[in-house]
């Protein structure tokens, strides 16, 4: 009898990693350049760039802002990139998730941190997001995003 709880958990555990494996493939590593491209352009202030990551019909729901729309967001972007200081955007290592929706495109589930410096001092934050990506015949942009932790 224990012999068969060990091969049942032993086939557990290697579904469970063969299931990882299939889903940080081919998606996750688009998933990734995506989210690696578009704060280049973030981090490098580059506003042409950086918005057409972003669907026409972009919902931005944020805990302490509520629900944001495509120009909305911009603007309140392009009013960031015009500050004194430099924010800063790196993804958490080891945070990124990626998993596919059927006949749309992905969830992308991590966490980041901006940082900036402020009065000679290194301010540094961490949130969570979620951003749902909008596969239009291999266009992929987001047409939501949820911004919470915060």
């Amino acid at each position: 009898m224990k012999t068969l709880y060990i091969g049942f958990f032993f086939l557990i555990i290697c579904w469970t990693s063969f299931g990882q494996a299939h889903k940080s493939t081919e998606l996750f590593q688009q998933i990734s350049r995506l989210d690696s491209a578009m704060f280049h352009a973030y981090n490098q202030r580059d506003m042409p760039t950086f918005k057409q990551f972003f669907t026409s019909d972009l919902e931005w729901f944020q805990d302490n802002g509520g629900l944001l729309h495509y120009e909305t967001v911009i603007a309140n972007f392009q009013n960031i990139f015009n500050r004194d200081y430099v924010l800063t955007r790196k993804l958490v290592p080891g945070t990124l998730e990626v998993h596919p929706i059927k006949d749309y495109g992905a969830i992308h589930i991590g966490r980041h941190t901006f940082s900036h410096m402020e009065n000679g001092k290194l301010e540094v934050g961490e949130f969570k997001f979620l951003m749902i990506w909008k596969n239009d015949n291999g266009q992929w942009k987001i047409s939501r995003v949820v911004s919470y932790d915060h």
